[in-house]
């Protein structure tokens, strides 16, 4: 594993949480180790990934450290509309910056936000993408790293429509 695969992997949990996801403690310990052994620096991270199984409840309070000192918290807001926004939009320039894989980005999208959103026009690229790509195969015709640059050019779209007020640049 790359420290860029741990820090992915962090992303991904940071995510999952943010939607209210249930990540085990033996996960988020073992994405310290794997960050740890990667060569990912953290202060706290030393200590999240020492934890024993007495420890376990202690892990998401130290995970939220990680994050905080590696810049991926996750701070959302209250309002649970705004929330799902605000990751679809997170998702979307991870994805377009090469941080989050656009198949698990995308899926991520289709599966736990768009519904909550009532399925909104402006995400509908973005599902679309991402049954592409759940359902790929070889037959057709199209390699999976063009339904991947769609992926990222519907990610761009979708930031480049992003309200001036929401924006993150």
């Amino acid at each position: 594993m790359t420290p860029d695969d741990a820090l992915q992997q962090f992303r991904i949990f940071a995510l999952e949480r943010a939607l209210g996801r249930q990540v085990g403690s033996d996960r988020l310990i073992q994405a310290g180790l794997d960050g740890l052994v990667a060569g990912v620096e953290s202060p706290s991270l030393v200590t999240l990934a020492g934890l024993r199984r007495r420890e376990e409840p202690e892990a998401s309070e130290h995970f939220d450290r990680v994050l905080e000192e590696l810049g991926l918290f996750v701070d959302l807001p209250a309002d649970p509309r705004a929330a799902n926004w605000a990751i679809a939009y997170g998702m979307a320039g991870r994805i377009a910056d090469g941080t989050l894989d656009p198949a698990v980005g995308t899926h991520l999208i289709w599966a736990d936000i768009a519904d909550d959103l009532d399925w909104p026009e402006e995400l509908q690229p973005l599902v679309a993408c991402a049954l592409d790509l759940e359902d790929w195969q070889e037959s057709w015709g199209v390699g999976r790293d063009v339904l991947t640059g769609q992926a990222v050019e519907a990610a761009e779209h979708l930031l480049s429509r992003q309200p001036p007020g929401e924006r993150n640049d």
